[in-house]
């Protein structure tokens, strides 16, 4: 276990250094070829179905239904008595706040019509990708629920995994898509996802400061 947490620890470390150096390249090249050219590439394809789609995986990001999803989940595992979950759910909230300061510091400007084809107007700015952030850790953290909440259907398990891992790897394509962010943008979402999840997840499998990973059973 000690040998599994130090790997974790490296890992973590490993994340908030390539989140700090893609700020950093960020900062020094706010418009770059490298953006500009994925985002040709995701966009050189498009048509009005493709557009409801990519907007459809999008949605659950988009205020007030991200709080609502959220608050809707929790209240789910709250009625089956799942109490440490929700709260635990509920607590996801709180990367609002980290996501709306990291847009304030950095203050990017959303991609503009000038260079890419928007279907979506957005308020905010554009660095990192709240919607990459906040999809990561939440669904992230369905799928390490589902993995240890063995009690539940195996079909509810693998369905909720499965529906995970899909908006997981499609939002960052949606995002570029949709005109709403640059490739940067979602990287830097992604990678705050990851930093994130971290910790929402050691706490939860945490047990009264032990090290050892129980079975969520026991929990409630």
């Amino acid at each position: 276990m000690q040998k599994n947490m130090r790997i974790l620890n490296y890992l973590l470390a490993l994340l908030i250094i390539a989140f700090i150096a893609l700020t950093a390249f960020v900062i020094q090249n706010p418009f770059s070829a490298l953006d500009l050219n994925i985002s040709k590439l995701v966009q050189q394809h498009h048509s009005a179905t493709l557009d409801k789609v990519m907007l459809a995986i999008s949605f659950f990001g988009e205020l007030p239904w991200s709080l609502v999803m959220v608050l809707v989940v929790a209240g789910v595992f709250l009625a089956f008595k799942h109490r440490r979950e929700a709260y635990f759910i509920t607590a996801i909230l709180s990367s609002g706040l980290v996501i709306l300061g990291a847009k304030h510091i950095f203050n990017r400007p959303r991609p503009t019509e000038l260079y890419v084809r928007l279907v979506e107007i957005n308020r905010f700015q554009s660095f990192p990708s709240g919607h990459v952030t906040s999809y990561v850790l939440f669904f992230g953290f369905m799928i390490v629920l589902m993995k240890y909440m063995d009690h539940l259907a195996p079909i509810t398990r693998k369905i909720i995994t499965y529906l995970s891992v899909f908006y997981i790897i499609t939002i960052p394509v949606s995002r570029i898509y949709l005109g709403a962010h640059w490739f940067t943008d979602v990287a830097a979402g992604f990678l705050l996802g990851l930093i994130c999840l971290f910790p929402l997840c050691f706490f939860y499998l945490k047990r009264n400061g032990d090290k050892a990973m129980p079975h969520p059973r026991h929990l409630n």
